[in-house]
């Protein structure tokens, strides 16, 4: 005795992981790195990081975080944002030192440590 026909189309769950992951890179926040280049840019250059208008983005770009790289609707909305824990992290993310390609091989073992001579000269 079977136990029925199975629900669902072959190939049906692979079109939601397609969908999710699709979503989930479109809505992804900004990687830390990048912002401290931005900040670090704008400190080089003096000027705040600004938007021109645009209906695209969220108050039309004139309300921006630059610590966290979000857009807001209007200046209560980023105010209110500025208390939040998800704000107060990622200053603190940002405020560390980068993380550079010296320090990965560091990590892994692969630096360059000058030994001294096996065979000193006299």
């Amino acid at each position: 005795m079977g136990t029925g026909h199975y629900g669902r189309r072959p190939g049906a769950r692979s079109k939601v992981k397609k969908y999710k992951k699709k979503t989930w890179l479109c809505r992804r926040a900004k990687d830390t790195d990048q912002i401290q280049d931005e900040l670090e840019k704008a400190q080089e250059t003096g000027k705040p990081i600004k938007f021109e208008y645009d209906d695209d983005l969220p108050g039309g770009g004139q309300f921006y975080c630059p610590e966290t790289g979000k857009h807001f609707i209007d200046a209560k909305a980023l105010a209110d944002h500025k208390k939040s824990r998800y704000y107060k992290r990622r200053v603190k993310d940002v405020k560390e030192e980068k993380y550079t390609q010296n320090v990965a091989e560091w990590a892994a073992g692969m630096t360059k440590e000058k030994l001294p001579p096996a065979h000193p000269r006299k």
